[in-house]
């Protein structure tokens, strides 16, 4: 298993319940894969530097886990395929693969 983090920019207009949801779908697939949650960090509504999909303006979750990758793949295709969803970018925590080495 390995620890990931990744930046989730969700559509403006969507409401905290549906934020939530999915929010949840992430994590659900995390936890049945065998994962862990390790942090949930919503930033809030932010200006974006360019426009996605004609939006100036997007939900930000970052969100830390450790997860296979099978359970990994899972959580990249179903944020890829998601409504609200404008980007989002999974990449490996270092500094978490740094401590678990020593």
């Amino acid at each position: 298993m390995e620890a990931y983090e990744t930046l989730i920019l969700i559509h403006p207009d969507a409401d905290e319940e549906r934020q939530q949801e999915i929010i949840g779908r992430v994590r659900e697939i995390v936890l049945g894969g065998g994962g862990s949650w390790d942090a949930l960090d919503p930033w809030g509504r932010r200006k974006l530097s360019y426009e996605i999909k004609k939006q100036g303006e997007a939900h930000h979750w970052l969100v830390q886990f450790t997860v296979g990758r099978d359970a990994l793949a899972e959580v990249d295709r179903v944020l890829a395929i998601t409504d609200g969803v404008l980007r989002h970018k999974i990449v490996r925590r270092r500094a978490a693969a740094a401590a678990a080495a020593t």
